[in-house]
Protein backbone atom coordinates (compact mmCIF):
# COMPACT_ATOMS: atom_id res chain seq x y z
CA UNK A 1 0.00 0.00 0.00
CA UNK A 2 1.41 3.41 -0.99
CA UNK A 3 2.22 5.90 1.73
CA UNK A 4 -0.26 8.77 2.08
CA UNK A 5 0.57 12.21 0.73
CA UNK A 6 1.74 14.89 3.20
CA UNK A 7 -0.55 17.90 3.80
CA UNK A 8 0.88 21.38 4.31
CA UNK A 9 -1.03 24.61 3.79
CA UNK A 10 -3.21 24.15 0.72
CA UNK A 11 -0.80 21.59 -0.76
CA UNK A 12 -0.28 17.85 -0.63
CA UNK A 13 3.08 16.21 -1.34
CA UNK A 14 3.13 12.70 -2.79
CA UNK A 15 5.25 10.00 -1.15
CA UNK A 16 8.64 9.67 -2.80
CA UNK A 17 8.66 13.29 -3.99
CA UNK A 18 9.94 16.75 -3.05
CA UNK A 19 7.90 19.94 -3.27
CA UNK A 20 8.61 23.59 -2.53
CA UNK A 21 5.62 25.40 -1.07
CA UNK A 22 4.96 29.01 -0.11
CA UNK A 23 2.85 29.61 3.01
CA UNK A 24 1.32 33.12 2.87
CA UNK A 25 2.41 35.50 5.65
CA UNK A 26 1.39 39.04 4.73
CA UNK A 27 1.35 41.63 1.94
CA UNK A 28 3.87 44.45 1.75
CA UNK A 29 2.78 48.06 1.39
CA UNK A 30 4.00 47.91 -2.22
CA UNK A 31 1.51 45.15 -2.93
CA UNK A 32 3.89 42.19 -3.08
CA UNK A 33 3.09 39.02 -1.13
CA UNK A 34 5.44 37.68 1.56
CA UNK A 35 5.45 33.91 2.12
CA UNK A 36 7.23 31.38 4.29
CA UNK A 37 9.25 29.04 2.03
CA UNK A 38 9.14 25.34 2.97
CA UNK A 39 10.63 22.41 1.08
CA UNK A 40 8.94 19.11 1.89
CA UNK A 41 10.89 15.92 1.28
CA UNK A 42 8.27 13.20 1.70
CA UNK A 43 10.02 9.85 1.74
CA UNK A 44 8.65 6.82 -0.03
CA UNK A 45 8.89 4.76 3.17
CA UNK A 46 7.36 5.63 6.56
CA UNK A 47 9.45 7.17 9.33
CA UNK A 48 9.69 10.21 11.62
CA UNK A 49 8.75 13.75 10.59
CA UNK A 50 11.52 16.27 11.29
CA UNK A 51 11.97 19.96 10.61
CA UNK A 52 15.18 21.90 10.05
CA UNK A 53 14.94 25.70 10.20
CA UNK A 54 17.25 28.69 9.90
CA UNK A 55 17.24 32.49 9.95
CA UNK A 56 14.68 33.00 12.70
CA UNK A 57 17.02 35.94 13.23
CA UNK A 58 17.25 37.46 9.77
CA UNK A 59 21.00 38.19 9.88
CA UNK A 60 21.91 34.62 10.91
CA UNK A 61 22.38 33.36 7.37
CA UNK A 62 24.76 30.44 7.90
CA UNK A 63 21.94 27.95 8.47
CA UNK A 64 20.51 28.75 5.03
CA UNK A 65 23.63 27.21 3.48
CA UNK A 66 23.55 24.26 5.88
CA UNK A 67 20.00 23.47 4.75
CA UNK A 68 20.91 23.89 1.07
CA UNK A 69 23.70 21.34 1.38
CA UNK A 70 21.55 18.89 3.37
CA UNK A 71 18.77 19.06 0.79
CA UNK A 72 21.23 18.56 -2.08
CA UNK A 73 22.19 15.19 -0.61
CA UNK A 74 18.71 13.89 0.29
CA UNK A 75 16.53 11.83 -2.04
CA UNK A 76 12.81 11.31 -1.27
CA UNK A 77 12.96 7.92 -2.99
CA UNK A 78 15.59 6.72 -0.50
CA UNK A 79 14.59 8.63 2.63
CA UNK A 80 12.33 7.14 5.28
CA UNK A 81 9.95 9.62 6.86
CA UNK A 82 9.46 13.30 6.06
CA UNK A 83 11.77 16.31 6.26
CA UNK A 84 10.42 19.86 6.39
CA UNK A 85 13.17 22.34 5.51
CA UNK A 86 12.57 26.02 6.27
CA UNK A 87 15.72 27.90 5.26
CA UNK A 88 14.38 31.37 6.10
CA UNK A 89 11.82 31.77 8.88
CA UNK A 90 12.21 35.54 9.38
CA UNK A 91 11.71 36.41 5.71
CA UNK A 92 11.38 40.18 6.19
CA UNK A 93 14.42 40.39 8.49
CA UNK A 94 16.42 38.26 6.06
CA UNK A 95 15.64 40.55 3.14
CA UNK A 96 16.74 43.58 5.19
CA UNK A 97 19.82 41.91 6.70
CA UNK A 98 18.33 42.54 10.14
CA UNK A 99 18.09 40.29 13.18
CA UNK A 100 14.58 41.57 13.86
CA UNK A 101 11.31 42.11 12.05
CA UNK A 102 10.41 45.58 10.72
CA UNK A 103 8.60 46.40 13.98
CA UNK A 104 11.83 45.52 15.89
CA UNK A 105 10.28 42.44 17.46
CA UNK A 106 12.48 39.38 18.04
CA UNK A 107 10.71 36.49 16.32
CA UNK A 108 12.36 34.02 18.69
CA UNK A 109 10.57 35.66 21.62
CA UNK A 110 7.15 35.56 19.91
CA UNK A 111 6.22 31.85 20.03
CA UNK A 112 3.73 30.18 20.00
CA UNK A 113 2.14 33.25 18.49
CA UNK A 114 -1.39 34.07 17.45
CA UNK A 115 -3.28 34.17 14.16
CA UNK A 116 -4.55 37.67 15.04
CA UNK A 117 -1.53 39.14 16.81
CA UNK A 118 1.44 41.22 15.65
CA UNK A 119 3.37 40.31 12.51
CA UNK A 120 5.89 38.39 14.63
CA UNK A 121 3.07 36.59 16.42
CA UNK A 122 1.42 35.64 13.12
CA UNK A 123 4.63 34.25 11.65
CA UNK A 124 5.25 32.26 14.84
CA UNK A 125 1.69 30.89 14.76
CA UNK A 126 2.01 29.90 11.10
CA UNK A 127 5.30 28.11 11.78
CA UNK A 128 3.88 26.30 14.81
CA UNK A 129 0.71 25.24 12.96
CA UNK A 130 2.15 24.17 9.62
CA UNK A 131 5.59 22.89 10.66
CA UNK A 132 6.15 22.19 14.36
CA UNK A 133 2.75 20.58 15.01
CA UNK A 134 3.52 17.94 12.34
CA UNK A 135 7.00 17.02 13.60
CA UNK A 136 8.54 14.90 16.32
CA UNK A 137 12.01 16.44 16.22
CA UNK A 138 13.32 19.86 15.18
CA UNK A 139 16.78 21.30 14.53
CA UNK A 140 16.94 25.10 14.68
CA UNK A 141 20.10 26.64 13.19
CA UNK A 142 21.60 29.84 14.59
CA UNK A 143 24.83 31.86 14.60
CA UNK A 144 26.30 34.28 17.09
CA UNK A 145 24.81 37.76 17.32
CA UNK A 146 26.28 40.71 15.45
CA UNK A 147 30.04 41.19 16.04
CA UNK A 148 30.39 37.87 17.83
CA UNK A 149 31.53 34.40 16.78
CA UNK A 150 30.46 31.03 18.19
CA UNK A 151 32.17 27.66 18.22
CA UNK A 152 29.84 25.06 16.65
CA UNK A 153 27.72 23.76 19.53
CA UNK A 154 24.36 22.21 20.34
CA UNK A 155 22.20 23.78 23.03
CA UNK A 156 19.27 21.98 24.56
CA UNK A 157 17.72 20.50 27.67
CA UNK A 158 20.39 17.92 28.48
CA UNK A 159 18.37 16.76 31.48
CA UNK A 160 15.91 15.27 28.99
CA UNK A 161 17.30 11.87 27.90
CA UNK A 162 15.94 12.11 24.35
CA UNK A 163 17.41 15.57 23.80
CA UNK A 164 20.78 14.52 25.22
CA UNK A 165 20.84 11.44 22.98
CA UNK A 166 20.15 13.46 19.83
CA UNK A 167 22.62 16.17 20.87
CA UNK A 168 25.34 13.56 21.23
CA UNK A 169 24.35 12.07 17.86
CA UNK A 170 24.69 15.50 16.20
CA UNK A 171 28.35 15.49 17.22
CA UNK A 172 29.19 19.20 17.53
CA UNK A 173 32.37 19.92 19.54
CA UNK A 174 30.28 21.08 22.54
CA UNK A 175 26.79 20.30 23.82
CA UNK A 176 25.56 22.83 26.35
CA UNK A 177 22.65 22.54 28.73
CA UNK A 178 20.55 25.65 28.13
CA UNK A 179 17.46 26.72 30.00
CA UNK A 180 14.29 27.34 28.02
CA UNK A 181 13.38 30.96 27.30
CA UNK A 182 9.79 32.15 27.34
CA UNK A 183 8.58 32.93 23.84
CA UNK A 184 11.31 30.93 22.12
CA UNK A 185 10.67 28.35 19.44
CA UNK A 186 12.39 25.74 21.60
CA UNK A 187 10.03 26.42 24.52
CA UNK A 188 6.89 26.42 22.38
CA UNK A 189 7.89 23.29 20.47
CA UNK A 190 8.64 21.36 23.64
CA UNK A 191 5.26 22.38 25.03
CA UNK A 192 3.60 20.53 22.12
CA UNK A 193 5.80 17.45 22.49
CA UNK A 194 8.66 18.01 20.04
CA UNK A 195 12.32 17.39 20.84
CA UNK A 196 14.40 20.39 19.73
CA UNK A 197 18.13 20.88 19.17
CA UNK A 198 19.46 24.41 18.77
CA UNK A 199 22.68 24.64 16.74
CA UNK A 200 24.96 27.64 17.22
CA UNK A 201 28.01 28.28 15.06
CA UNK A 202 29.82 30.99 13.17
CA UNK A 203 29.01 34.67 12.75
CA UNK A 204 26.07 36.76 11.58
CA UNK A 205 25.96 37.66 7.86
CA UNK A 206 28.76 35.24 6.98
CA UNK A 207 29.14 31.77 5.47
CA UNK A 208 31.92 30.23 7.59
CA UNK A 209 33.05 26.92 6.03
CA UNK A 210 33.92 25.10 9.28
CA UNK A 211 30.63 25.61 11.17
CA UNK A 212 28.72 24.97 7.93
CA UNK A 213 30.45 21.61 7.58
CA UNK A 214 29.76 20.75 11.24
CA UNK A 215 26.11 21.73 10.80
CA UNK A 216 25.61 19.69 7.63
CA UNK A 217 27.21 16.58 9.10
CA UNK A 218 25.33 17.02 12.37
CA UNK A 219 21.93 17.27 10.69
CA UNK A 220 22.70 14.22 8.57
CA UNK A 221 23.83 12.27 11.65
CA UNK A 222 20.57 13.07 13.45
CA UNK A 223 18.47 12.04 10.43
CA UNK A 224 20.48 8.82 10.20
CA UNK A 225 20.14 8.23 13.94
CA UNK A 226 16.36 8.51 13.54
CA UNK A 227 16.47 5.89 10.79
CA UNK A 228 15.58 8.34 8.01
CA UNK A 229 18.92 8.08 6.18
CA UNK A 230 21.64 5.49 5.92
CA UNK A 231 24.43 5.94 8.52
CA UNK A 232 26.89 8.78 7.94
CA UNK A 233 30.36 7.47 7.19
CA UNK A 234 32.18 10.18 9.15
CA UNK A 235 31.74 9.52 12.90
CA UNK A 236 31.55 12.35 15.40
CA UNK A 237 34.70 13.35 17.29
CA UNK A 238 34.80 13.78 21.07
CA UNK A 239 32.01 16.00 22.41
CA UNK A 240 32.47 18.17 25.50
CA UNK A 241 29.38 18.23 27.74
CA UNK A 242 28.72 21.42 29.67
CA UNK A 243 26.05 22.34 32.18
CA UNK A 244 27.34 25.82 32.97
CA UNK A 245 28.87 28.68 31.02
CA UNK A 246 29.46 32.39 31.35
CA UNK A 247 30.90 35.44 29.64
CA UNK A 248 34.06 37.15 30.83
CA UNK A 249 33.19 40.83 30.71
CA UNK A 250 35.33 43.90 30.26
CA UNK A 251 36.30 45.63 33.48
CA UNK A 252 37.22 48.80 31.66
CA UNK A 253 36.99 50.59 28.33
CA UNK A 254 39.54 50.31 25.53
CA UNK A 255 40.71 48.60 22.37
CA UNK A 256 40.61 44.83 22.77
CA UNK A 257 43.40 42.42 21.82
CA UNK A 258 42.41 38.79 22.46
CA UNK A 259 44.94 35.99 22.86
CA UNK A 260 42.55 33.00 22.65
CA UNK A 261 40.68 31.23 19.86
CA UNK A 262 37.37 29.42 19.66
CA UNK A 263 37.69 25.85 20.89
CA UNK A 264 40.68 26.54 23.15
CA UNK A 265 40.69 25.05 26.63
CA UNK A 266 41.64 27.60 29.28
CA UNK A 267 42.31 27.45 32.99
CA UNK A 268 40.84 29.85 35.52
CA UNK A 269 43.10 32.87 35.87
CA UNK A 270 44.70 32.54 32.45
CA UNK A 271 45.28 35.80 30.59
CA UNK A 272 42.85 36.00 27.66
CA UNK A 273 44.00 39.34 26.31
CA UNK A 274 44.08 42.98 27.24
CA UNK A 275 42.65 46.44 26.69
CA UNK A 276 44.75 49.32 25.39
CA UNK A 277 44.14 53.01 24.87
CA UNK A 278 44.27 54.56 21.40
CA UNK A 279 48.07 54.99 21.67
CA UNK A 280 48.60 51.30 22.45
CA UNK A 281 49.23 51.68 26.18
CA UNK A 282 47.88 48.66 28.08
CA UNK A 283 45.20 49.79 30.49
CA UNK A 284 43.64 46.50 31.64
CA UNK A 285 44.24 42.75 31.35
CA UNK A 286 41.47 40.21 30.74
CA UNK A 287 41.60 36.90 32.65
CA UNK A 288 39.47 33.75 32.61
CA UNK A 289 37.08 33.58 35.55
CA UNK A 290 36.63 29.81 35.18
CA UNK A 291 38.19 26.79 33.50
CA UNK A 292 36.63 25.42 30.34
CA UNK A 293 36.43 25.65 26.57
CA UNK A 294 36.01 28.92 24.68
CA UNK A 295 32.66 28.72 22.85
CA UNK A 296 32.15 32.37 21.98
CA UNK A 297 34.14 35.55 21.31
CA UNK A 298 33.46 39.17 20.57
CA UNK A 299 34.74 40.43 17.22
CA UNK A 300 34.38 44.09 18.26
CA UNK A 301 37.75 45.84 18.66
CA UNK A 302 36.35 48.67 20.81
CA UNK A 303 34.74 47.66 24.09
CA UNK A 304 33.23 49.37 27.09
CA UNK A 305 33.08 48.31 30.71
CA UNK A 306 30.60 45.45 31.06
CA UNK A 307 30.79 44.27 27.45
CA UNK A 308 30.88 40.48 26.92
CA UNK A 309 34.29 39.39 25.63
CA UNK A 310 34.85 35.64 25.94
CA UNK A 311 32.24 32.91 26.52
CA UNK A 312 33.63 29.94 28.47
CA UNK A 313 31.77 26.65 28.98
CA UNK A 314 32.81 24.52 31.94
CA UNK A 315 33.32 20.90 30.86
CA UNK A 316 31.59 18.29 33.01
CA UNK A 317 32.59 15.31 30.86
CA UNK A 318 33.71 14.34 27.38
CA UNK A 319 31.90 11.64 25.41
CA UNK A 320 32.75 9.80 22.23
Amino acid sequence: MARESFPIGSHRVRAGSTKEVELPITRMVTGGDVSLPVQVVHGREPGPTVWVSAAIHGDEVLGVEVIRQVLAAVSPKEMRGTLLAVPVVNVLGFMAGSRYLPDRRDLNRSFPGSARGSLASRIAHLFMTEVVAKCEVGIDLHTAADRRANLPQIRGDLEDPRTRELAATFGAPVMLHARLRDGSLRQAARDVGATVLLFEGGEAMRFDPEPIAVGVLGVRRVLAGLGMLDPVEEPAAAVAVSHSSGWVRARGTGILHLEVQLGEHVEAGRRLGGLSDTFGRRVRLVHADRSGVVIGLTRAPMVHAGDALVHIAEVAETIG
